[in-house]
């Protein structure tokens, strides 16, 4: 968050600033690492650290500390997962895409159609006595395997409501940040929303190299963004506003910025929650 929210406020302002950004499949301080080369159930291919520091971070530093050689890098440098691709562009998010919105459906469908007048509306009850866990508890903060794990855990809560596209007919490649957007009712007067973007994979993707005993990547429902707001800062962070019960309210909240190919046969899936703990503190 730190990071591309520097990026955007130094590209919005002084024209003159030599901005680069960087981008790439690493838990924090992993681009310092000697090898990073995999992460949880994700194989990148090649070693992602030892690219960032020979081709970007060496000759960025030699260039401005050392007089030496010539700097050309693009404004951005950003690695696509997925397919698992070093992308080069001249500004991020890349100046040829194009926004899609996607729909919540009835029957837990995904989809790129508009939906009808007559699709009805989904709830779900949120107890903060017993909230959604974060993790399915293989993993602790401290190893942030979490942040790609496999969300079925989370699917088959009664309190969690996900929604599915079709599996693609040609791969489908998002850049950027993505916004959702709620409707929004509900009995008392404030809740949380998490989104959560997941890439399910398909029923004969096959297990990684050294996958545990018993462990299954087909249909893995694998987390590729989630992003939580406090229903009562919906509309400003300095200026609470409950919820009218009863009332439909918009909720908006900003994904932090992907770069992700979601390869043809996997679906997409859009998962809703109220709690995620302890990641996030109960609201009560």
């Amino acid at each position: 968050y730190g990071a591309l929210h520097t990026y955007q406020s130094l590209v919005k302002g002084e024209t003159a600033n030599q901005t680069k950004l960087v981008m790439g499949p690493w838990v924090h301080g992993a681009w310092a690492s000697r090898e990073w080369k995999q992460f949880a159930t994700h194989d990148f291919g090649s070693n992602t650290s030892q690219f960032f520091q020979d081709s970007i971070e060496t000759p960025f530093f030699n260039y401005y500390l050392k007089g030496k050689g010539v700097l050309a890098l693009p404004e951005a440098t950003v690695f696509e997962t997925g397919i698992n691709k070093w992308k080069k562009y001249q500004s991020w998010p890349p100046p040829e895409t194009k926004k899609m919105a996607w729909y919540l459906r009835s029957n837990n469908k995904l989809s790129a159609e508009i939906p009808g007048p007559s699709e009805a509306y989904d709830e779900y009850l949120s107890d903060p006595a017993h909230p959604v866990p974060y993790t399915s508890g293989f993993y602790g903060y401290r190893n942030n395997d979490f942040i790609v794990e496999d969300q079925r855990f989370a699917a088959v809560r009664p309190d969690v409501v996900s929604y599915v596209s079709s599996g693609l007919t040609d791969s489908l490649s998002v850049a950027g940040p993505i916004t959702a957007e709620l409707q929004v009712s509900m009995t008392g007067s404030d809740a949380d929303f998490i989104v959560k973007l997941i890439d399910v994979l398909p029923a004969n993707e096959p297990n990684f190299k050294n996958a545990p005993r018993g462990f299954q990547m087909a249909g893995y429902q694998r987390l590729v963004r989630a992003e939580v707001i406090r229903g009562k800062f919906r509309n400003s962070l300095e200026k609470p506003e409950p919820f009218e019960p009863g009332k439909i309210h918009t909720v908006r909240l900003e994904l932090n910025d992907v770069a992700h190919t979601f390869k043809k046969g996997h679906k997409i899936m859009v998962q809703i929650q109220s709690s995620w703990f302890p990641l996030f503190d109960r609201n009560p």
